[in-house]
């Protein structure tokens, strides 16, 4: 299998090409500030992801904008801490302040030039447009869960875009669904029959960041460290 195989490659973007951790990390302060007992940045991080999945599973349709907010008021009773409405709703838009991750720009750029650019993501379309502004790239297609009504890594998600991007002209077997969440992302995709390229931008640090533990380490195809990696390797594949 190699990379030039694909028609489209279809993008996680929080945690692949946004550095969600880091925002939330600083969004966060207004809590973890007032915390007695500090907790790790994983802690931290940990926490946030079994509030988001659970709120995820029982508010399928939610916005993320305003599940956000939820996220913000339970960790907030775990900490035992008080949170204003306010101050919950401000976290709710944090996602507008989420940084690119530094490779993202250019590598997306260089791909734009050899694929479809798809993003298939839990996300609001209003949160998006920002981290879109962000990226600097027109993607052919954008599947959020607004647009679903559910959460990866439900099945919907997927079956959603498969068809939709098959009503494109791009056949199942034409993506590569790249990610780096394990759980959201390429647990799903494998259970789908699509081919997935690991973006593991946590490789240098321990446990599974604001994604849930997957459980066991589903199947992939490919895995680079960066984006970086991902457009050097195909560089370097094209030139052969």
């Amino acid at each position: 299998m190699k990379l030039s195989d694909f028609k489209a490659l279809t993008f996680d973007c929080y945690g692949t090409l946004i550095d969600w951790e880091s925002g939330m990390i600083e969004g966060l302060k207004p809590l973890t500030s007032r915390l007695k007992n500090v907790l790790s940045r994983n802690g931290i991080l940990e926490a946030h992801a079994r509030h988001e999945s659970s709120q995820q599973i029982y508010t399928p349709t939610m916005k993320y904008s305003e599940l956000l907010a939820v996220v913000y008021k339970r960790l907030a009773e775990e900490w035992g801490l008080a949170a204003s409405h306010d101050e919950c709703q401000t976290y709710g838009y944090a996602v507008k302040d989420w940084p690119a991750f530094p490779d993202s720009v250019e590598a997306l750029a260089y791909l734009k030039k050899h694929y479809k650019l798809v993003i298939l993501s839990n996300v609001d379309n209003a949160s998006f447009a920002f981290s879109n502004r962000r990226l600097q790239v027109v993607f052919d297609a954008v599947y959020t869960a607004q647009d679903v009504g559910s959460y990866k890594p439900s099945d919907r998600n997927f079956d959603y875009m498969i068809a939709k991007l098959q009503g494109l002209g791009i056949a199942k077997s034409e993506i590569l669904h790249t990610a780096e969440s394990l759980f959201h992302d390429h647990a799903p995709a494998h259970k789908h029959g699509l081919a997935s390229c690991w973006i593991y931008r946590r490789h240098n640090q321990q446990g599974f960041g604001a994604t849930m533990d997957p459980g066991t380490t589903p199947k992939y195809n490919f895995r680079f460290n960066s984006m970086a990696d991902l457009a050097a390797a195909h560089r370097q594949e094209a030139a052969r």
